[in-house]
């Protein structure tokens, strides 16, 4: 096993691990609970991603690379409305909530 990428939070982790798993690198979050012992440890401890196989090492960072510079890549834009009811829909979603419209 090797200690690969700390991550800033359990979300994060999770994410990298279902990112990893995508590209059939086995990983495992180490520490992802810690924060229950507060007080009895550093109050700065983060979950750790650890490779399962050394030899994935490669294929794990340019997976974290792409897992990176992917961060904030959401659209921008603000709700859109549907051309066939009318419904405003939250930009997050491409389908209408009302009549089931793919946006365009």
């Amino acid at each position: 096993m090797l200690k690969f990428y700390e991550a800033q939070d359990s979300l994060e982790a999770r994410q990298l691990i279902d990112a990893l798993a995508a590209h059939n690198v086995e990983a495992t979050v180490l520490g992802e609970y810690l924060s229950g012992a507060a007080g009895e440890l550093s109050a700065f401890n983060f979950p750790w991603i650890w490779l399962i196989n050394n030899n994935d090492l490669d294929l794990a960072q340019t997976v974290l690379d792409g897992f990176l510079a992917s961060r904030g890549s959401l659209p921008k834009a603000g709700p859109w409305v549907c051309t066939h009811c009318g419904a405003e829909v939250d930009a997050g979603f491409d389908i209408c909530w009302q009549c089931g419209l793919q946006k365009k």
